[in-house]
């Protein structure tokens, strides 16, 4: 199940950053701040039968206005990876982009992690630049990509064609 980050996930949340991204984790000042803010949306995934496990999150800054949106962060805890959680959380987080009516997003990713980039790319993100050495400690570069939000897509709902 998906819902809104709370600030009581926040340890949750950093046992998942600081075991997902050794080397350039967020500090927990800075992801205590990204919760709480006005302009952010933060998602964690969790099991119904224990809501304060958290193995995975996702976080969106799109202030309203802008036009734009930034997705801040994903993460899915390696036991749950596979299954097409990241790629929920990030519909979710598109879905909510275009609420804010963001036309456009964007996000980084390591140019070292084929797999993050695949699914940004299944998703209709596409490249655009290059951040050298972005990623610190270990130098990695930044893919800088891009994705044309899509209009929600509405359907009709289904009939029996007029037979009971």
């Amino acid at each position: 199940m998906l819902r809104r980050a709370r600030p009581a996930d926040l340890d949750a949340v950093m046992a998942l950053e600081r075991t997902i991204f050794v080397n350039d984790a967020w500090s927990a000042d800075a992801m205590r701040r990204e919760l709480g803010a006005p302009h952010t949306y933060y998602l964690v995934a969790v099991d119904d039968t224990r809501p304060e496990a958290v193995f995975g999150y996702a976080g969106l800054l799109a202030p309203p206005g802008s036009g734009q949106g930034d997705i801040q962060t994903i993460a899915v805890d390696e036991a749950h990876r596979g299954a097409g959680l990241g790629r929920a959380l990030m519909h979710a987080l598109i879905a909510e982009a275009r609420r804010r009516r963001a036309a456009e997003l964007f996000l980084e990713v390591r140019a070292d992690n084929p797999v993050a980039q695949g699914l940004y790319e299944s998703l209709g993100f596409t490249a655009i630049g290059v951040r050298r050495g972005y990623y610190q400690p270990d130098g990695v570069d930044a893919v800088t990509m891009r994705l044309d939000v899509p209009p929600a897509v509405t359907m009709p709902a289904e009939t029996d064609g007029g037979r009971r």
